[in-house]
Order: structure tokens, then C-alpha cells, then sequence
């Protein structure tokens, strides 16, 4: 099942329902991020090609092959059959020229809720898009995939596709949405937060 920009409400008790989060006494929703309290930052790759080469600065980032981030993305496709997934189409950014639209994928309604009350709604299409797909309960094989341990933030730059797995801090959705603005925006003539 494939719910689609549902609302602050609906996110919020879709969450209780299933069991992610509580109600706090004051009314808040409050989720728990697991092992994960901050980001994993040594987990974090870019996708390494003709766009990224001269761009990224890599004495701060890990590269990722390009067949690495395929097969990690196969596997992600395969671990989205069955589940139910909560997909918001929003925007990063208020200047309609240079607004990323956003269109993020999750497993959980909080992640969702959580990525919603910090973008903005979405009601028409932007010069350019990103999908940023969170997978918390998926598990990387740092053979198969070329990441370090279990827990994955794989940022395509060149396609705009963001990998989010083995971690369920909410924290890395927002700052892959940075990641991918302070990229793009330079090439733009823009410059980034």
C-alpha cells in the first residue's frame, strides 16, 4: 500500500496507530531513532563520476562506484515490495527558480510527518527533482554495496537519488536535501546555505 502526501494528522496517527511513536503529554508526536541519535556521518557516500570528480570535496566525503550505488539501489527495490510506503512530494527552497523538488519515500509514517513539517507542500513541478528513498529496517552488505558497515546515506548526485538505510535518525533525510542544495546550487550561480 502507497499512501501519498497525507497530512500532518493523518501522518501523526498512522504513526501512534502503528506503533512508532507516542503522543507525548503535551500532544507532540515522539518517535525513537534506535542506535542511532545523530547522524552517521562516516556512512555517508557520494556516488563518484563525471559530475561529482572535480565538484565534491573529497577529502571530506566518501566515494561510492557507480556499480556499487546500482546494486545497492536493485537491492532497495526489491526490499520496497509489500511494504507500505508514505510518500510526500515537497519542495526545498522558496524561490521558484531555484526550489528543489523533493520526493521522499518511507517506511514509516513519523519519518514522513518528520520531513514534512520542515519542507514545503508541493502543488506543481519543479525545474528539478530529487527522490530520496529511507529504509530504516534495510541492511547494507558492505561487500555487495561498497559501504562500510550496515547503515548507508548513498547520494547520487548525477541522478538526484538519494539511499537511506540501516538508520532511523530522521536527521539524514533533512541533510541529504542540504547535500543535494549545496551541490547544485554553485552550478547555478547560487550560493549555498
Amino acid at each position: 500500500e502507497i499512501s501519498c502526501n497525507e497530512g500532518a494528522a493523518e501522518l501523526a496517527r498512522a504513526a501512534i496507530v502503528n506503533g512508532e511513536a507516542v503522543l507525548s503529554a503535551d500532544g507532540a508526536v515522539v518517535a525513537e531513532t534506535g542506535i542511532f541519535t545523530g547522524r552517521s556521518v562516516k556512512d555517508k557516500f557520494i556516488v563518484r563520476d563525471a559530475a561529482t570528480a572535480n565538484t565534491v570535496w573529497w577529502e571530506n566525503s566518501q566515494g561510492m562506484s557507480r556499480e556499487h550505488f546500482a546494486a545497492l539501489l536493485a537491492d532497495f527495490r526489491l526490499a520496497l515490495r509489500g511494504k507500505s510506503l508514505h510518500v510526500q512530494e515537497l519542495f526545498a527552497g522558496a524561490d521558484p527558480q531555484h526550489r528543489l523538488g523533493v520526493t521522499v519515500i518511507t517506511e514509516t509514517a513519523w519519518h514522513a510527518l518528520f520531513i514534512r513539517n520542515l519542507l514545503r507542500y508541493r502543488a506543481e513541478d519543479a525545474a528539478m527533482s530529487a527522490t530520496i528513498l529511507q529504509l530504516p529496517s534495510f541492511v547494507a552488505d558492505p561487500a555487495r554495496h561498497g559501504t562500510r558497515t550496515g547503515t548507508v546515506i548513498a547520494l547520487d548526485l548525477s541522478r538526484n537519488i538519494v539511499l537511506i538505510a540501516g538508520t532511523a535518525y530522521a536527521g539524514e533525510i533533512k541533510k541529504s536535501v542540504f547535500s543535494l542544495l549545496n551541490f547544485h546550487a554553485p552550478l547555478h550561480g547560487v550560493f549555498p546555505m
